[in-house]
């Protein structure tokens, strides 16, 4: 079984002016700037590559030329107007690279195939593997094969690997880890795609800097409302988890348990693309105590480091998730608050952001 691969924990991210080198020797990482800066920007010209990197115009212009043969980077049409020759901006191209992200919740696993920008080119939902019963990675990989089937034969050879997103009872030491690492080595041995492993939260909160709502931020605190309530923080586009994984009890496993005693239907919670019936009172009992823990968390934070922006990423609703929002920003008014927009399974395309991470983008270190 080939060694576990655990992808870089942090989005990869550049600074506004990051330390390029001109050595032919390290193009390889200028390639990656000049990447990462198109990822963070979405468009940008061959004179602000140089501006926020230092490489010299003619260096720029060789790794554009390389990244455009290469079928990674499109020109846009020219800018007019302006003093001086006609500007040209440059934009990843969607087709460049792919990826395929896998995402195991609470009841279900979620496997998407996402392009060079993120956007979603395949979206399926499984029930999760009844461990006890032998496991179903034959339906993993005829559901991963059915997705690059998609592809053009002349584009498979794009895709840049498997993220696999595990939760913190499944990835840090229990006995389901090792359904998890078979799943990953059949992956790579049956299907010849490199697998990327990292934790759920992480690779969400990756995603949604990479390709969500917190694309243009660089310190926030993110949370996740999945069953429970988890918590992140990022600081210079870092993400931090501390030690210990820190979830609370107060996310949608809550309100399903307070439906429940009500006699209430639950199954629409799981439901990643359907809305929510109307529950009335007891949805907004449950966001009072769901909104208190997200202060409790901000004012732990805010005794070492000061932050004014919060990310909610979730599979609930968007109408839950903006409503959640508003509400935070109206009981705690210094806070902008703002829902994730990675829908609807923001963890798997968390999770197919690894592979793009760590083999076209540089660190924010």
């Amino acid at each position: 079984m080939p060694d576990m691969r655990f992808a870089p924990p942090n989005p990869l991210r550049i600074a506004d002016r990051a330390s390029g080198l001109n050595a032919v020797s390290v193009r390889s990482y200028n390639e990656r700037l000049v990447l990462s800066l198109l990822l963070q920007n979405s468009s940008t010209t061959r004179l602000e590559i140089g501006e926020q990197t230092g490489l010299s115009a003619q260096t720029v212009s060789v790794l554009v030329r390389s990244l455009e043969q290469e079928g990674l980077v499109a020109k846009g049409e020219a800018q007019k107007g302006r003093v001086g020759p006609p500007t040209v901006p440059l934009t990843l191209n969607p087709e460049g690279a792919y990826s395929i992200g896998i995402s195991v919740g609470n009841r279900h696993t979620d496997i998407v195939l996402i392009d060079f920008v993120g956007k979603i080119r395949f979206h399926k939902t499984l029930p999760n593997p009844q461990l006890a019963h032998g496991s179903n990675h034959s339906e993993f990989l005829e559901t991963i094969a059915s997705a690059v089937k998609l592809l053009p034969d002349a584009e498979r050879e794009r895709l840049a690997g498997v993220g696999l997103a595990l939760p913190r009872r499944l990835s840090g030491g229990m006995d389901e880890e090792a359904y998890f690492k078979a799943l990953q080595a059949e992956i790579e041995e049956q299907l010849g795609i490199a697998v990327f492993v990292q934790n759920d939260i992480t690779a969400a909160a990756s995603g949604e800097s990479m390709f969500g709502a917190a694309k243009t931020l660089s310190d926030y605190m993110f949370f996740y409302l999945g069953a429970d309530l988890h918590g992140r923080l990022v600081l210079n586009h870092q993400i931090y988890n501390g030690n210990s994984e820190v979830s609370f009890d107060v996310g949608i496993a809550a309100l399903e348990r307070d439906l429940s005693a009500q006699g209430k239907e639950v199954d629409p919670l799981w439901d990643r693309s359907g809305s929510w019936p109307d529950y009335g009172a007891l949805v907004s009992d449950w966001e009072e105590r769901l909104i208190a823990q997200m202060r409790a968390s901000l004012h732990g934070v805010g005794q070492f480091v000061e932050i004014e922006t919060v990310i909610l990423s979730s599979y609930a609703p968007e109408s839950i998730c903006q409503d959640i929002c508003r509400k935070l920003e109206a009981a705690a008014p210094q806070i902008k608050a703002i829902a994730g927009n990675i829908v609807p399974a923001p963890k798997a395309i968390g999770a197919a952001s690894l592979p793009f991470s760590s083999r076209f983008m540089v660190s924010g270190n």
